[in-house]
């Protein structure tokens, strides 16, 4: 086998499994860290011996073998105690029989998730954590995400493992009693993936193209764990009303598409009703939160394909209790927009003006929404200004093409 198939293959099998895979060895050895490093030697391994020996037929099942070895071997190197050592052995043994025997390993992020999301565990490091050890998302784009240095973020993750292996913290479901301190982290993870991944759609040689569609599979998985649990049905309405637009943000030949010019009958109606049923779900325990407001939004742009208008002045409204929920840039930004499309620009144009300049700087949709309400009140200097700035901080190329044609509009 080639080693551009070699690649391939072993990017697929990390699209589909790294997360499953770490998740199942580390709730069993306690050790996120050694359970990284561990598969990360595998990969290494499979990419050394697939040429010339073909992918295995399962090749979990050779992943978890070679991991098995590299955990015994760290255990031994490091003077474990034999009783230490022969628990990593029955955790990859248990490991191996269940990759060989089931057809689809099984999935147990989710008490990785709630393991990230204990008390003991740093509040800053806590979604990061699960995106990176659950997700597989690299850290340099974690601190991208989250407007702090590579080696900062480098050095939370590592405190954070450090933490769950000395605190011995339990790799398990908490009960309902403890949901309430550790689901909002869960949730706040779940998303952040969705939209590093959505943010990497139209990048082709991307391995965050996956992340969208594990988001929304954790979501699901999420739902039928705690069905009692309003925000966990908002969260999953929203991501699929997102993810109903998927076919719809560029045209065949890559160009980028803005919401309000999207051909509605490419829009996925069955994830458009699903997303409705799970909005209905959460509103019937009549505890309203920050992911039911921002489905219910995404709801109402979804209602164009019945009706062909959107209703500014309900999206209005809905952001008027986001911003109170949750007052983070991305509400604050949406509700001006909101405003500004609803009849009152100007308005919607000091609102933008009121965030703070230390939360803009670097954020492109503020500047993107920035330069369009300019142009609604026809200051179009400034709405140039404003797009050119926006597009400098995209990597999509199409963005940056789109918000490039806005800046040059009016000229």
């Amino acid at each position: 086998m080639s080693e551009s198939s070699t690649q391939a293959a072993i990017e697929t099998v990390a699209r589909n499994s790294y997360g499953r895979l770490i998740a199942f060895l580390a709730s069993r050895s306690g050790d996120v860290a050694g359970a990284e490093d561990a598969l990360s030697e595998a990969f290494v391994a499979a990419l050394e011996k697939w040429p010339t020996d073909g992918v295995p037929d399962r090749p979990e099942a050779w992943l978890l073998r070679v991991a098995r070895n590299r955990l015994t071997d760290a255990a031994r190197h490091n003077h474990v105690r034999q009783q230490s050592e022969t628990f990593l052995r029955q955790v990859a043994e248990e490991a191996q029989t269940m990759a060989e025997t089931h057809e689809h390993f099984p999935d147990e992020r989710l008490k990785l998730l709630f393991v990230c999301a204990h008390p003991a565990i740093d509040p800053a490091a806590r979604t990061p954590l699960m995106l990176q050890t659950v997700l597989g998302v690299d850290a340099a784009r974690i601190a991208s995400a989250f407007l702090v240095s590579p080696a900062a973020m480098s050095q939370r993750l590592v405190r954070a493992k450090i933490k769950i292996r000395q605190a011995a913290i339990p790799f398990r479901v908490p009960d309902p009693a403890e949901w309430a301190e550790r689901v909002s982290f869960v949730l706040d993870a779940i998303y952040s993936a969705y939209t590093v991944g959505w943010d990497s759609l139209n990048a082709a040689s991307s391995i965050h193209q996956a992340l969208a569609a594990e988001a929304v599979s954790i979501g699901r998985v999420l739902v039928q764990l705690m069905p009692s649990e309003p925000e966990a049905h908002g969260l999953f309405a929203l991501m699929l009303h997102c993810e109903a637009r998927r076919a719809a943000r560029y045209t065949s030949e890559g160009e980028f598409v803005p919401l309000g010019q999207q051909d509605t009958a490419l829009w996925s109606q069955p994830m458009m009703e699903e997303a409705e049923q799970h909005l209905r779900s959460a509103a019937a325990f009549e505890r309203m939160g920050r992911y039911q407001l921002e489905a219910a939004i995404q709801s109402i742009h979804a209602n164009r394909a019945k009706t062909g208008s959107t209703d500014w002045q309900e999206i209005a409204l809905l952001y008027e209790g986001l911003v109170r929920v949750a007052p983070g840039i991305g509400s604050l930004v949406g509700r001006a927009v909101a405003l500004a499309q609803a009849g009152q620009a100007a308005s919607g144009l000091a609102a933008l003006e009121q965030i703070a300049a230390g939360r803009t700087v670097d954020y492109q949709p503020y500047w993107a929404a920035r330069g369009h309400l300019l142009q609604m009140l026809d200051r179009n200097d400034e709405a140039q200004k404003a797009f050119t700035r926006a597009a400098s901080l995209t990597d999509d190329p199409a963005l940056r093409h789109y918000l490039f044609e806005r800046a040059v509009e009016n000229i």
